[in-house]
């Protein structure tokens, strides 16, 4: 939800979406559209030729997000494994490896 006050000081209010998932996180697709979102906007007001190379950029983009983010889960996850490892955990640490 956003919230912010117009010209005439009235609070104005956005809108809300709402996802959920069951017994999971949210998806790293989902986290990199919602990235997307914030850093493109394609109009579709703008000329066809414009529009299509807005939407090829944004899909290069898209594969760019996704593939750092799962870089870096995967780096946190072996941050984890080690820790556990080194805290005797080892049970927890293979469930964690396993994820990777």
């Amino acid at each position: 939800m956003t919230i912010g006050v117009g010209n005439n000081g009235a609070i104005q209010m956005g809108s809300v979406n709402v996802v959920t998932t069951s017994n999971t996180g949210l998806s790293i697709e989902h986290w990199a559209e919602r990235l997307l979102d914030r850093i493109i906007y394609v109009s579709s007001e703008r000329h066809d030729i414009i529009k299509h190379q807005a939407e090829a950029f944004k899909d290069q983009i898209r594969v760019a997000i996704i593939q750092h983010m799962t870089q870096a889960i995967k780096s946190d996850r072996t941050t984890l494994y080690n820790m556990l490892l080194k805290q005797g955990e080892t049970e927890m640490a293979e469930i964690i490896r396993r994820l990777s």
